[in-house]
């Protein structure tokens, strides 16, 4: 299912609606326990610490269960969101007494939800493992688009897949496969049978002739869901597959279009967020511009040119990070451990204080809040000449923070950049207000955690 533009498994959910009650749930308890429960502010008290706790867990990654599957994991992370939920609490406790819980009822309270989150979190993992509950899946061809759909079924553990196998005429077993080739197309009927599938995958490369139509066709008809290698890797990975991409599946798949009202919302919203941000950081424009200019006068501001929306180049500004000589005649990838980075660079970009004049960039519409980081010409030129539909990226404005910065590490390679082209790809086809509110949601936690892509 979609949530707000991006895939969610029933697990997910189901975790998550669940720990909404349990947080919920223990709170009235200890309400009950402290005293009358008819305080016209305890409904107040509940929703703000349930939510702040939700937060926590999130922020912790909590909600990834691929991520939080082993019971270490689990324990380790839920204590690190117990201990951040609790020193914001006490701080609130200072600025808003009425919204905070007490401190008779918050023991017993911080007692009843870390117990009952770790007994609720590893009964759910021993439950939503048994055979009832999961879903067998045969994989049709041996394509790169299949191995990569196989891998993620047997790495994650979001969504209740179990892969049975391939099916392939070559009878050639895939290199580094983690399943083995059990059959050619004529025994689908019969592994249908055998292993009770509920989803078949179709991952052949040249299609021409070589689909096994009649089987494909019984199968869906006794109930068996067929589906493409790219849809489902979409589904499971929140990115899109380019390993035997074809143009005739990004011009009839489904998404890749924006409203005239959509378009104009969004960059309604990009004026007032940056005239508002640019008033608001001005105090902090002013300090970071000042302590670049100490450490190594000026330039203070780094201008540069960008690839943005149909190709169209233009001026991005940020704060000078590194040495002055920091880059000759032929451009170069920035590394994360860059030696050209100053002590005072160092530290804005870890808390991406040198990103804050592109929200003039932004008002001025070269750029938007969420959208594909802006590239060089340079390296434009390179990748596009490696990465097929590179070129496709640039359809929509750049933006300061996006889907491939919240998802993927800091790179600086053809092979970086071509794992973010397929967030871009995901992010444009899927491009709404919701969505750009849930990035710019994560972009918090990269901030804070300091992941993420600069």
């Amino acid at each position: 299912m979609q949530v707000f533009k991006r895939h969610v498994s029933a697990r997910g959910m189901t975790v998550f609606g669940f720990e909404i009650l349990l947080i919920s749930t223990s709170l009235m308890v200890a309400e009950r326990l402290a005293g009358p429960i008819d305080d016209p502010e305890v409904p107040a008290r509940i929703l703000f610490a349930t939510g702040l706790c939700l937060l926590c867990l999130y922020y912790n990654d909590f909600y990834d269960l691929t991520l939080v599957h082993s019971s270490r994991e689990l324990i380790i992370r839920l204590l690190q969101a117990a201990g951040a939920a609790t020193i914001i609490l006490a701080v609130s406790s200072l600025v808003a007494p009425s919204l905070t819980i007490g401190a008779g009822e918050f023991l017993p309270t911080l007692a009843i939800v870390l117990v009952g989150i770790l007994v609720w979190r590893l009964v759910f993992i021993a439950v939503a493992e048994t055979r009832p509950l999961v879903e067998n899946v045969l994989i049709v061809g041996t394509s790169p688009a299949a191995r990569a759909v196989a891998h993620q079924l047997v790495a994650q553990h979001d969504y209740a897949y179990r892969l049975v196998g391939f099916v392939d005429d070559a009878a050639v077993e895939p290199t580094a496969s983690p399943a083995l080739v059990i059959g050619g197309s004529k025994d689908i009927g019969a592994l249908v049978a055998r292993h009770d599938l509920s989803r078949i995958v179709v991952g052949v490369s040249d299609r021409r002739g070589r689909l096994p139509m009649g089987e494909l066709l019984h199968a869906k008809l006794a109930g068996v869901r067929v589906e493409d290698a790219t849809d489902m890797y979409e589904r499971l990975t929140g990115k899109i597959l380019l390993d035997d991409l074809k143009p005739s599946w990004l011009i009839f798949s489904d998404g890749f279009h924006v409203s005239r009202l959509q378009r104009a919302g969004k960059r309604g919203v990009d004026v007032v967020l940056s005239v508002v941000g640019l008033v608001l950081a001005a105090p902090l424009i002013a300090l970071t511009a000042l302590a670049v200019w100490l450490e190594s006068g000026a330039p203070v501001l780094y201008r540069q040119e960008r690839v943005g929306q149909q190709n169209r180049t233009f001026t991005l500004f940020k704060f000078r990070s590194m040495r002055v000589d920091a880059e000759g005649d032929t451009p170069i990838w920035a590394r994360q451990q860059d030696d050209r980075v100053t002590r005072v660079g160092r530290f804005i970009r870890l808390t991406r204080l040198d990103e804050l004049p592109q929200l003039w960039n932004v008002l001025s519409g070269d750029m938007s809040f969420v959208g594909p980081r802006p590239e060089r010409p340079y390296f434009v030129e390179q990748l596009a000449e490696q990465i097929p539909f590179y070129h496709e990226r640039h359809a929509v404005k750049p933006g300061v923070t996006g889907w491939a910065q919240v998802k993927y590490r800091y790179g600086a390679s053809v092979e970086d950049a071509m794992e973010k082209l397929r967030y871009d790809l995901y992010y444009i086809k899927h491009m709404s207000l919701v969505f750009d509110l849930t990035i710019v949601f994560d972009t918090v936690k990269v901030v804070l955690f300091g992941k993420g892509a600069h």
